[in-house]
């Protein structure tokens, strides 16, 4: 049995939970809230379930319905059309393909998102978000943008954090939802900084992968394997890690940082680690660009 109810744009919701319970009705949470969320790959299925379980009334639409069921199924409506579940809510949370879909449903939907707020976690460029944000503010809509650190498997626990930036009162109020997600960190009323933040991130991070793959091939003409050179790494960065507070002062405050080495012993250390490569049959352009990048010289 599929029933309908009728959300607040007047359309015609299809419940797809069995149940003829209007949509309005809060849940036993106290702090319940009418959320929806549009796009249900691994990550937005991640994030709807973890809504779920924190009482919220969610509300869900993906291009393939079927991907809607599991969801359908622990408590989830379903919504017939995108413009549906925008309107279905107060807080309605983004995570599509990219920016062009991310327009792509909310443009159409202007008139009937006005006085809400969205949380866009798809991924775009930091000038993407502002521009997105300079459409929302046209039209009377709270936006934040969002960058989620984690895999869909870690939504809801502890190692998970997402970066928030924008509406900053907008933020503040929805923060024990979106704390749902992970840790949520708000770093900036510019648009563009959650974006910006989190591509600086991952960025570290393939970086790091980078010189593990290039130091995998050089350990292996020795004899050794890319496994024991993980084992004896992996602490080692751990280790290193924690001087990056230190290294921050030297990027936000130059006058205030004292180098514990100077650039020229950086660019000679990047130099023997580069000729070890070429000897070892494994040269590379990456120690170049980290010479140039760490030291200017």
């Amino acid at each position: 049995m599929q029933c309908t109810a009728t959300g607040e744009s007047g359309r015609a919701l299809p419940t797809g939970n069995g149940s003829c319970e209007p949509r309005g009705t809060m849940t036993n949470s106290a702090t319940a809230q009418r959320v929806s969320v549009i796009g249900l790959g691994a990550m937005g299925t991640a994030l709807a379930r973890a809504l779920l379980a924190g009482g919220h009334q969610v509300t869900v639409w993906n291009r393939t319905a079927a991907r809607a069921q599991p969801l359908v199924a622990e408590g989830a409506v379903l919504a017939a059309t995108s413009a549906d579940a925008l309107a279905a809510a107060d807080l309605v949370i983004l995570c599509v393909l990219d920016d062009t879909a991310a327009r792509e449903h909310l443009e159409p939907a202007a008139a009937s998102l006005r006085g809400r707020t969205v949380v866009n976690l798809t991924t775009t460029t930091p000038e993407q978000a502002r521009a997105l944000g300079r459409w929302a503010a046209a039209d009377g809509i709270e936006l934040i943008d969002g960058g989620i650190m984690a895999v869909p498997s870690m939504i809801g626990g502890p190692g998970a954090f997402v970066l928030y930036s924008g509406a900053s009162a907008a933020f503040e109020r929805y923060r024990p939802v979106l704390e749902l997600f992970g840790s949520a960190e708000f770093v900036g009323a510019d648009l563009g900084a959650a974006a910006m933040y989190d591509v600086s991130i991952l960025g570290g991070m393939y970086a790091m992968f980078a010189a593990f793959q290039q130091g995998g091939a050089m350990v292996r003409s020795t004899g050794g394997t890319a496994e024991r050179l993980a084992g004896l790494m992996a602490p080692f960065l751990q280790a290193m890690a924690t001087l990056l507070t230190q290294h921050a002062v030297g990027i936000d405050t130059p006058a205030d940082f004292v180098q514990e080495q100077s650039d020229e012993f950086t660019a000679a250390a990047i130099d023997l680690i580069d000729k070890a490569a070429v000897e070892s049959g494994n040269p590379t352009e990456l120690f170049g660009v980290l010479r140039r990048t760490l030291t200017g010289l």
